[in-house]
């Protein structure tokens, strides 16, 4: 059976705005050798599945800084602070980003981001029945174009490699699954 590994001790190496850094000096439980982990302190974080009454998916273009490429994703964002809840999160993300509101807002899933140096949860929400209803309201550092991709096409862009963001794959992923049935939520 694995067990967890006890922490000796905690070192914090630095906060750079989105996430602090720590190391952590952990004990192998099977062989008793010890070694030290950086681990990432992140706030959570939200996907944004909004379906429009034409069966269609909001989604954005924005240019993403790791890769230097233009990513077709769904909206989202971090938790800011205070807020506690991510349906309200993702409200407002989708609305900030793209000017669209829904209804019937919830939980479609949860994951991990990297459980491997990562500390936090990626929510995907599902909001149905959108709209667009006012101007979008960016961050500082954001520029965004909204696309509408009807679902019809969403699964062949998958398999086609139009999405390079891991967790909007599986976001895509579990709204599938619940379009077919098979994901309740």
């Amino acid at each position: 059976m694995i067990k967890p590994w006890p922490t000796l001790g905690t070192k914090h190496l630095g906060d750079f705005h989105v996430f602090s850094l720590r190391s952590d000096r952990k004990v192998s439980p099977r062989t008793g050798v010890e070694h030290e982990f950086y681990i990432l302190n992140c706030t959570n974080w939200v996907n944004v599945l909004a379906l429009t009454p034409d069966d269609e998916l909001v989604m954005i273009e924005q240019y993403r800084h790791g890769t230097n490429t233009v990513e077709l994703e769904i909206p989202g964002g971090v938790m800011d602070a205070g807020e506690t809840d991510p349906v309200a999160t993702a409200i407002r993300e989708l609305r900030e980003e793209t000017g669209y509101e829904g209804a019937n807002a919830r939980i479609l899933g949860r994951v991990a981001a990297n459980p491997a140096i990562l500390t936090n949860t990626v929510y995907t929400v599902l909001i149905e029945n959108c709209r667009l209803t006012q101007p979008v309201e960016f961050d500082q550092g954001e520029d965004l174009l909204t696309r509408l991709v009807p679902v019809s096409e969403v699964t062949k862009m998958v398999a086609e490699e139009k999405f390079q963001h891991s967790l909007v794959v599986v976001a895509l992923y579990y709204f599938d699954l619940w379009r077919r049935g098979q994901k309740k939520v």
